[in-house]
């Protein structure tokens, strides 16, 4: 450490979380089994009180515990975030996890993981990064098999296994970078990797960018994504497809813009190439998905390649850092919604089980196709000003030729969104009615029409918000 600037309170979030999972935990060890919902209720007071913390610290840009961590616009957006969406996530698992003999070790998992996904956002060094990769994917491998049951076992070991090796190469890359910058602190890398061989650089830098290509969920680390989705309970799903994303990618954007911005690399045509191959292979695969977990799986890889438009341009585009941001936001909020229908109509697994849901959900049904729309990019939903901010920055980064390929892929992705809505406007004749999807859970509804509703407020004053999450990076 190069300062003295150990003050716990820096890192307020992230300690009321970890607080509250190791608080969590002994109570859980005392508390019968149906009081133990308790320590889901104090996993949610401690994500709210972090939304707090990082909405109001203001104070001038600068970074905690020496340079490891950074105190930005994007470090407090990415908490408010990642934050939010756990306080969602939480609100669809309680219902499933209530009076469940391991309710306790769920939300104790579940608030390591989204620590790991805060200390990824928050990173400033490279060993503290390799260190939030690790805290984000070890509970998230036990969350994925959390039911124990045959799919979910399966599941969290293709998980497992894709991890493991990807988090192996990381480490390496953190290694072969140390050895080319003589440091692992992003404001000291951003100069000595611009003077290292650019061969020792690249392969450094190409497994690094792997290990966090995983969390993002982007090829090529997509490989678990269809199968642990598919696999896990839908709450759990919802989680995967969505927090370790925002941590991933502004970790990944923070690499861009600081330790290798100067390192000679040609990052942003690194990113454009991986950016045309997720949103590509993600929405050619959802094309043929008849279950609905497994097509949101699949749509998520597409959503990566558009977020990584401004991660092509980090630090070179005048919009990238608001892009990328209130994408993520509106990204987030939209895919929770959709999964939340998912969670409220546990017996509907594919699309033609949603066959007749106009006449028997239509709230339901109304807020399903806000958000599988929205994540189209359907105005006046969030996503659509999303996708207009990451196009303008790429454009404005000199990446025109991947705005097209992006838009080409917007257009292409409606088939298969529509492929799901259409059946709902069906009714199937069944023993004189019509067939229903099945019972509601109720929680998970209220969930689907607030995210729904969410959306579209987001983007009708995205322009405010915008205005919010720009700002300087530490560096």
């Amino acid at each position: 450490m190069t300062g003295m600037n150990e003050n716990p309170v820096d890192l307020l979030p992230e300690v009321l979380l970890a607080a509250s999972a190791v608080l969590g935990l002994l109570l859980g060890a005392w508390l019968p089994r149906h009081r133990q919902w308790l320590t889901g209720a104090l996993a949610g007071v401690a994500c709210t009180a972090g939304i707090v913390a990082a909405a109001t610290a203001a104070g001038p840009v600068e970074t905690a515990f020496g340079q490891s961590f950074a105190l930005d616009t994007l470090t407090a957006t990415g908490r408010i975030v990642i934050l939010g969406a756990t306080l969602l996530v939480l609100a669809l698992a309680a219902p499933r996890v209530r009076a469940h003999p391991r309710e306790t070790e769920f939300y104790v998992l579940l608030q390591l993981a989204v620590a790991g996904a805060l200390m990824m956002a928050g990173a400033q060094d490279l060993l503290l990064l390799a260190a939030g990769y690790l805290l984000a994917s070890v509970p998230a491998y036990a969350l994925t098999g959390f039911r124990k049951d045959a799919p979910g076992t399966e599941a969290a070991l293709k998980y497992y296994v894709v991890g493991a090796l990807l988090g192996v190469l990381m480490l390496t890359g953190v290694t072969v970078l140390l050895a080319a910058g003589r440091t692992t602190a992003y404001p000291l890398l951003r100069t000595a990797l611009a003077e290292a061989p650019a061969a020792l650089v690249a392969a450094g830098a190409i497994p690094l960018l792997a290990g966090v290509l995983f969390k993002a969920g982007a090829v090529p680390g997509h490989f678990w994504v269809p199968d642990a989705v598919q696999g896990s309970a839908a709450p759990v799903a919802a989680f995967l497809t969505t927090i370790p994303k925002i941590g991933a990618l502004v970790a990944f954007y923070r690499l861009g813009a600081v330790p290798l911005s100067g390192s000679g690399l040609p990052w942003g045509d690194l990113v454009a190439v991986l950016s045309v191959a997720s949103m590509t292979l993600g929405n050619l695969a959802a094309f043929f998905q008849r279950d609905v977990k497994r097509l949101l799986a699949y749509s998520t890889i597409s959503q990566v390649g558009y977020l990584l438009l401004p991660v092509a341009v980090a630090g070179r585009a005048e919009l990238d850092q608001e892009a990328l941001l209130f994408y993520l936001a509106a990204y987030a909020l939209t895919n929770l919604g959709a999964f939340a229908v998912v969670c409220a109509l546990p017996g509907a697994r594919t699309v033609d089980d949603y066959r007749g849901l106009a006449r028997t959900h239509p709230a339901l049904l109304a807020a399903l196709v806000v958000c599988l729309l929205g994540l189209v990019g359907t105005p006046p939903t969030a996503v659509f000003l999303g996708k207009l901010e990451v196009f303008s920055a790429a454009f404005d980064g000199g990446y025109a030729w991947l705005v097209v390929v992006a838009a080409v892929n917007t257009v292409a992705s409606l088939f298969y969104y529509l492929r799901w809505i259409a059946p709902a406007y069906v009714a199937r004749a069944d023993a004189g009615g019509v067939a229903s999807p099945g019972a509601t859970s109720r929680s998970a509804a209220m969930v689907a029409y607030g995210a729904a509703a969410g959306s579209v407020v987001l983007g009708l004053l995205g322009g405010a918000v915008l205005d919010v999450v720009g700002g300087p990076l530490a560096r």
